[in-house]
């Protein structure tokens, strides 16, 4: 499985974020902007949570693995394997959202006067706020499963997973 890249979700992220500013300016010159939803910083404020409680969790499950701890539940590859997709899966997403939410963000930054497309700032912002922690939980994931013996040694650029 190769690993995430910071840059590929930074350009991704970007790319949104530039194309978002320019469809709001569109659709505000043709019309009303869609608002943002109070509900996308909490859902991905959520799945931040959910990645990082997955990922302290098998943290702690490894190390009374390798601690060996009687009576230690190890962890299935599998598991690990389906933890590591759903974070760079989660992440992907984070990074467009955010993106789309950030440059949509940026374009209400000249309307702060009015007090709905303040609130919709602000959304924004939350947005991509928890789009990051979406992103560094996901990180933290990866590195969590990643294998000790396959750091850099080897050179292939891949990461299994435990």
């Amino acid at each position: 499985m190769k690993e995430l890249r910071i840059r590929v979700l930074a350009g991704v992220f970007v790319v949104a974020g530039v194309l978002s500013w320019a469809g709001a300016r569109l659709w505000n010159s043709v019309g009303t902007l869609p608002s943002v939803p109070l509900a996308a910083p909490v859902v991905l404020a959520l799945i931040a949570v959910i990645l990082l409680a997955t990922a302290l969790s098998i943290r702690a499950r490894l190390k009374a693995q390798r601690d060996r701890v009687p009576d230690a539940k190890g962890v299935d590859p599998m598991m690990a394997a389906r933890a590591v997709v759903f974070a760079q899966a989660s992440a992907l997403v984070a990074a467009l959202v955010a993106g789309m939410y950030g440059g949509t963000g940026v374009f209400l930054l000249e309307y702060l006067d009015i007090p709905a497309r303040r609130d919709q700032s602000i959304y924004a912002g939350l947005s991509v706020v928890a789009g990051v922690g979406v992103i560094a939980a996901a990180v933290f994931m990866e590195r969590v499963c990643k294998l000790p013996e396959d750091d850099e040694d080897n050179g292939t650029g891949a990461t299994p997973t435990v």
